[in-house]
């Protein structure tokens, strides 16, 4: 998940806002903390009662999503106030400093009056929910969805305050006017554009999405205002309506484990449990040729299991291993390369948060996705490691030791509870023992009480920083589900998917043709999207024809899966490169001339397992 804020050139927040946030969210973010805090007690009081006492509570599912919403609104607001919400810098980084100003601005503005526009349908949207009630607690759903218009006016006011920040008075007003003078031809031009038909499509799903992320709009707010405009001037649909796609798309309740496998992640950092698995490994393999280079694969395999998170695998792995690697003769390159595309094979080892959202949105079995994404790593690491082992042929091993047998045995007793943990999770899941949402409350409580006896433990403030951190970065996501739920809604009613459904069932090859067609798609929209908003974007598209065409779900979900990880870690474009190239403190001018043979690996390994069907299901 690349969903932070890192200044890699590509994609950032501002370098120069303190990480902390400002005191004006302190409360909100105590809030949001508070809220975690009772889902995960109130999931581990479930998870017992079920489990231990056979005594089912039925009401413990509704009080997590009334939590679960306010979590997450909350989270999205403390992200404006960190500046940490994902966007693309790219192209505006590339701009003469004196136009930079105008666009941040232009940019603030439009996040702060899409939201205003949102506001009004919001609070039309609580009050038809107050004629619902739960069905075990009797409580009017308007308790819950009052977190919509609450998130989204303290995200209006504090977009609003950032413009004031980034830009002076004369930038804020030819902003202001620009946008008023695009709303007024637009309105003026209303009448006319249904009439245009899927011309419609070009100009505001595509054509507005993508002029606001190249001036850096954060993506979950290019997908809101291509959606918003589009309803507004092309079609009589009430703008509540979107405001229900945006709820539904971060509401379902597989979805509460993201935020728990996000603090699992920074439980992990913390801890220093990913270390200890990183030196047991390094302890079994470095003393061999390209052995450097299976154990960061090996560890990126490993400590995906636990974290769910891209970033925070490559932030626990590279420190621990690239001082070691560049001691043995690994050229920087290299190392970023194997870096970035082990990041992305581990992205369907169990728990990813890219396969949870994929269940969520395309409906497939979290259990099925977490067997096959499994043997699917398993078979990108192979084609790694054989090119890793190819490119070290000439790697000198003087005056490397094979390590004791005693050395390799305090390793694994130290690494030992930190190994187990993948393991429990994708057997309680993969074994249909646990849903997801359970088993990741129990991996936190297991990583917390084994950090802190066996690991040094974690102080308050810094479980305090992880919580706030958590509710952030789950806000980011979260927000991004919800506003691209809301246009792939608006794709689907223009008639494009069914359209676009007789097109690629037309073409010659079948399945074959379709899965080629797939991997291109899904490439393209890794590089330029990220993975999570591609799959809420394409999934309700694509998913469907897969069907029509007899190709499995879980077998079709690793391909998408593996292509969007491939694109992501695609240079010139791809922010996963980037993130690597950061986090190594290599340039990406150097990285880029060598990943190309890595990502030509994944590119093979994922022709392979997209052409051999039984890859992704024998095990199911």
């Amino acid at each position: 998940m690349v969903a932070v804020s890192i200044d890699t050139g590509q994609l950032e927040g501002n370098p120069t806002r303190p990480r902390g946030g400002s005191a004006l969210l302190r409360p909100i973010e105590m809030i949001a903390s508070a809220i975690l805090v009772a889902i995960i007690g109130l999931l581990l009081t479930g998870v017992t009662f079920r489990y231990v006492l056979s005594a089912p509570l039925v009401w413990v599912d509704e009080v997590t999503g009334f939590g679960f919403l306010w979590l997450a609104m909350f989270g999205a607001a403390i992200a404006i106030d960190r500046d940490e919400h994902l966007r693309l810098s790219l192209f505006v980084n590339m701009l003469p400093e004196t136009l930079r100003g105008f666009f941040a601005a232009l940019g603030t503005l439009l996040v702060a009056v899409f939201l205003i526009g949102l506001l009004w349908p919001a609070i039309d949207y609580v009050i038809e929910e107050r004629y619902i009630t739960s069905p075990a607690l009797n409580i009017a759903a308007s308790w819950r969805t009052s977190a919509l218009p609450v998130g989204i006016a303290l995200m209006a006011i504090l977009s609003l305050r950032e413009t004031v920040r980034s830009a002076n008075v004369l930038e804020i007003l030819m902003a202001g006017a620009l946008i008023s003078a695009a709303g007024a031809t637009l309105w003026l031009a209303s009448p006319f554009l249904p009439s245009l038909g899927q011309i419609n499509i070009l100009i505001f799903l595509v054509g507005f999405v993508a002029f606001f992320l190249v001036i850096g709009v954060p993506i979950a707010f290019c997908f809101g205002l291509g959606a918003l405009t589009f309803l507004t001037f092309t079609s009589s649909v009430p703008t509540m309506v979107m405001i229900g796609r945006i709820d539904e798309g971060m509401s379902s309740i597989i979805l509460v484990s993201v935020p728990i496998f996000v603090l699992l992640g920074c439980i992990l950092d913390a801890t220093g449990m990913g270390r200890a698995i990183v030196e047991f490994l390094a302890s079994m393999l470095g003393h061999v040729k390209a052995g450097m280079s299976y154990v960061l694969l090996g560890s990126l395999f490993l400590v995906s299991g636990i974290s769910g998170s891209k970033v925070s695998d490559m932030a626990t792995v590279a420190p621990a291993l690239f001082p070691e690697m560049k001691r043995r003769g690994h050229e920087p390159r290299e190392m970023i390369a194997l870096l970035a595309t082990g990041a992305a094979m581990a992205d369907t080892v169990p728990p990813s948060i890219l396969l949870i959202v994929l269940g969520s949105v395309a409906g497939v079995s979290i259990a099925g996705l977490f067997t096959s994404g499994f043997v699917i790593a398993m078979v990108l690491l192979l084609a790694l490691a054989l090119l890793a082992r190819w490119r070290a042929r000439g790697e000198s091993m003087d005056g490397i030791r094979r390590p004791s047998l005693r050395t390799v045995g305090k390793a694994l007793i130290v690494a030992a509870p930190a190994l187990m943990l993948p393991f429990i999770i994708r057997g309680a899941v993969g074994g249909g023992i646990a849903t997801a949402t359970e088993v990741s409350t129990i991996a936190v409580l297991y990583a917390m009480i084994i950090g802190m006896v066996l690991y040094g433990g974690i102080r308050p403030r810094k479980i305090y920083a992880m919580l706030v951190e958590t509710a952030a970065l789950s806000g980011v996501i979260l927000i991004i589900l919800g506003t691209a739920s809301a246009m792939a809604w608006t794709l689907t009613q223009t008639g494009f998917a069914s359209q676009m459904a007789a097109m690629v069932t037309d073409l010659p090859g079948g399945w074959v043709s379709y899965m080629l067609v797939t991997i291109g798609v899904f490439i393209l929209l890794g590089s330029v999207l990220e993975g999570l908003p591609a799959i809420v974007l394409m999934a309700p598209i694509m998913f469907p024809i897969a069907k029509t065409l007899g190709i499995n779900d879980i077998h079709y979900s690793m391909v998408v899966v593996t292509a969007l990880n491939v694109g992501l870690m695609a240079p010139p474009i791809g922010v996963g490169f980037y993130i690597a190239c950061k986090i190594g403190n290599v340039s990406p001018d150097d990285a880029m001339r060598g990943i190309w043979p890595y990502l030509g690996a994944l590119l093979v390994g994922l022709l392979v397992i997209a052409l051999v069907p039984a890859l992704s299901t024998a095990f199911l």
